[in-house]
């Protein structure tokens, strides 16, 4: 006789993800659904003791670039090892679809340049085994994961599919091109896309220092894309914005897209020193395009965005100076020897940058703060503990003490920067977090390897968040939740309730510590990434599935490629009468 449910977790705190205070209960699973919340007295195939633990949804990530890994492995680490159940890829106008075969290289080259993956990876990871945006949707058909994952149609692949040599050298389209623009997008998302990404951000550059196809685009062409959702009666337009225009230019193009194609809009909201005032303002026409009664999202990162810096990654405060670059391939071994030597030493903390393309430049030189990352990892950190403000302290050259500190570890140290002040950007935020219409995002999971390691934000909100500034847990569940799945049109998940999607986190989360990101060498040709693991994740489901145990993956690969939005369960319930 088969069991009444599959898997049934008992006695854990439920925090559901509405926002609603916690209670305590058993959930019963039944093929991939929640099928009961409530005392459970029958059987199950399997049971977790969660007694004494946190049961929340599974963490739903809208802003990924996983849109290469899917196609080489099954596992969206470092996602998929902080609680995170369901991505959303395809952002930032950048993928690998549409695209014909002449162009692979270019989508590699775009990539590379705008979401720092090495090109061999890419080169030999990615099996271009289509050319449309539908046939990219059936390849990944074919892909099993430990997480659901689902796709946006990117912009700049899609201008470079219709317009060719011309949409890559950032030329106008014709009205002919915005046609078969709008026609893409509606079949994209008619065969399954979430909706359609650009960026207007003049950071997003080939690595030779070119322009993304997508940035300079004019308010036609976004119109064009818009109208193709409009058609296809679904999705949500994404995009980055321009963080060097006015707040209020850039609002006025997402304002333009919700009204005249009637599509919901999301963008990243990113602090920058050099427009702090843009902070406010974007918040602050969020709110009034809701009153408004426009769709208009942000989605932010719940601390400051970080960049990493070390021998071994992408870049350090002196891996653009001429001396370094005959280093710059060495192993770590022998780069940390030849470091050492006091006439190359002086050398190269002599030297300014120099690299073709001006963001990589101006990313070095923009450093005002470095931190060292120790572990556990605590990103909240305060003005005078940077390694220039203890150089003051000591009357030391900062640069020399950076140097110093590179080499720390045996030259295994990660430095931190950030785009702000910590303390100033976590005021700032603090109201944000599970407010409508702002979204908890931008962790760029699959992208940024050797640089940036933010898919851990999952786990930061959780460890240097909650119970600070009086963000209480259940407003940062839902934060993690229901908010991110509701944001792209996926309401079968992020919720704990009857009728739902049984992606599920049972949480320690008394004892949860994440730790410091360390480099692996694990992608196709040997590439290397940042990887960043966790304590307190006693397990994550998947469908049902259990994923992970106490932080290791197990065999189960449930995740499945999520194809359209999805409406909440018809019966959906967040608590029966049983409950205790």
């Amino acid at each position: 006789m088969s069991s009444q449910f599959d898997l049934v977790i008992r006695g854990g705190t439920i925090v559901d993800g509405t926002g609603g205070q916690p209670y305590v209960a058993d959930i019963g699973v039944k093929d991939g659904i929640i099928a009961h919340i409530g005392a459970i007295d029958a059987s199950a195939s399997e049971e977790i003791d969660a007694h004494g633990l946190t049961v929340t949804p599974g963490f739903v990530d809208v802003h990924t670039h996983y849109d290469g890994q899917i196609t080489w492995e099954n596992r969206m680490a470092p996602s998929s090892n902080h609680g995170v159940t369901t991505v959303v890829m395809g952002n930032c106008g950048v993928g690998f679809a549409p695209v014909r075969d002449g162009d692979h290289q270019l989508m590699i080259k775009l990539m590379e340049g705008v979401e720092d993956i090495p090109e061999v990876v890419m080169a030999e990871g990615v099996p271009f085994n289509w050319n449309s945006f539908p046939e990219y949707l059936d390849a990944l058909d074919q892909r099993v994961s430990d997480v659901d994952f689902a796709a946006q149609i990117p912009h700049s692949p899609l201008r470079v599919f219709v317009m060719g040599e011309r949409g890559a050298n950032l030329e106008p389209p014709t009205l002919e091109d915005l046609v078969d623009m709008r026609r893409c997008v509606s079949e994209a998302v008619q065969a399954g896309a979430l909706g359609v990404a650009s960026s207007r951000n003049l950071f997003h550059r080939f690595r030779s220092g070119e322009l993304a196809p997508s940035v300079t685009t004019e308010l036609d062409e976004i119109l064009a894309l818009a109208e193709g959702l409009k058609d296809a009666g679904a999705g949500t337009f994404q995009c980055n914005p321009n963080l060097d225009n006015d707040a209020e230019v850039e609002l006025k193009i997402f304002r333009t897209i919700a009204e005249q194609a009637g599509v919901p809009v999301t963008f990243s909201l990113i602090a920058m020193p050099t427009r702090p005032e843009n902070w406010g303002r974007y918040v602050a026409g969020v709110r009034q395009a809701a009153a408004d009664g426009l769709a208009i999202r942000c989605q932010f990162m719940p601390r400051p965005m970080g960049v990493m810096y070390g021998l071994e990654l992408s870049y350090h405060p002196f891996s653009l100076n001429p001396s370094f670059r005959p280093l710059a391939k060495l192993p770590l071994e022998e780069k940390v020897a030849r470091m050492r030597d006091p006439e190359l030493r002086a050398r190269l903390i002599a030297e300014e940058p120099d690299d073709p393309n001006p963001a990589f430049v101006g990313l070095i030189k923009s450093i005002s703060a470095l931190f060292r990352i120790g572990d556990p990892a605590d990103y909240n950190f305060a003005a005078e503990d940077s390694i220039q403000a203890e150089a003051a302290r000591r009357g030391v050259d900062p640069r020399e003490m950076i140097y110093d500190a590179l080499l720390e570890d045996d030259g295994r140290a990660i430095l931190c920067s950030y785009s702000s002040d910590v303390p100033e950007y976590l005021a700032n935020s603090r109201d944000l977090i599970g407010q409508d219409n702002m979204i908890v995002a931008l962790g760029d999971g699959g992208a940024h390897y050797g640089m940036i390691c933010d898919a851990a934000y999952t786990t930061y909100l959780l460890t240097g968040r909650v119970g600070r500034d009086g963000l209480d847990l259940p407003t940062a569940i839902k934060a993690l939740t229901s908010q991110p799945a509701n944001s792209v049109g996926l309401g079968d998940r992020g919720v704990l309730g009857v009728g739902y999607k049984a992606d599920i986190n049972i949480l320690d989360i008394p004892n949860m510590i994440l730790h410091r990101p360390q480099v692996i060498a694990d992608l196709p040709a040997g590439g290397k990434r940042l990887s960043q693991k966790s304590k307190g994740y006693v397990a994550t489901i998947v469908s049902g599935a259990v994923t992970y145990r106490n932080g290791e993956a197990t065999d189960a690969l449930p995740g499945r490629l999520v194809r359209g939005v999805r409406g909440a369960p018809a019966a959906a319930k967040t608590r029966q009468h049983e409950v205790a």
